[in-house]
């Protein structure tokens, strides 16, 4: 069963979107409820209220052993700043688990979110992108793959079975990035 990180954000969206892409979900909030998932989505939302709730639910931990433990997870916006193994302008405690650095809002304000498409590595066809305060990824690892770009900066990232992008994936009606999340999960999707 594929969670979603529900403390703050977008999670809602995310679960439809992984319904789509015919994945059995469920919401989690504690360390009990992450014991129960096989693959994880940390949706966007506002980072620093993210960190604090996981901080204050006791998820920091419990998180952070489930990653290195080589569960699969896919973050977006937010969810990229929280597997960000550095962030360059603050934040608060995450689990990290991606050796990225990122800068938190980089793309810009609320009123300068932009939608585009991006040319991904993986799929012939374009993804739809909605960037709405994103991070900016400052540098990648050598073990970070770059699957796409936007503006020369990396959009979307993927380091062994964590996958991180920049953008709002469950906004567009793309579910492809969620696909990759149950094919790393090995989820049936009949």
């Amino acid at each position: 069963m594929a969670g979603v990180l529900a403390l703050q954000g977008d999670f809602r969206e995310h679960r439809r979107a992984m319904a789509g892409a015919g994945m059995r979900t469920m919401e989690v909030r504690t360390p009990s409820d992450l014991e129960e998932a096989d693959g994880l989505v940390i949706p966007g939302g506002e980072s620093t209220a993210i960190s604090r709730l996981a901080s204050r639910y006791g998820m920091i931990e419990p998180l952070r052993e489930r990653i290195e433990a080589g569960m699969p997870v896919l973050g977006t916006c937010a969810g990229m700043i929280f597997l960000a193994a550095r962030v360059s302008d603050g934040g608060g405690p995450r689990p990290g688990g991606l050796d990225i650095t990122v800068r938190r809002n980089a793309y810009g304000r609320q009123n300068e979110s932009f939608e585009c498409d991006l040319e991904a590595a993986v799929w012939p066809e374009p993804l739809r992108a909605v960037f709405i305060r994103s991070p900016i990824v400052e540098e990648a690892g050598e073990g970070v793959e770059v699957l796409a770009e936007w503006d020369g900066r990396p959009a979307l990232v993927r380091q062994g079975r964590i996958l991180a992008a920049a953008f709002h994936p469950e906004l567009t009606g793309d579910l492809r990035l969620h696909g990759m999340l149950a094919d790393m999960m090995g989820e049936d999707r009949r």
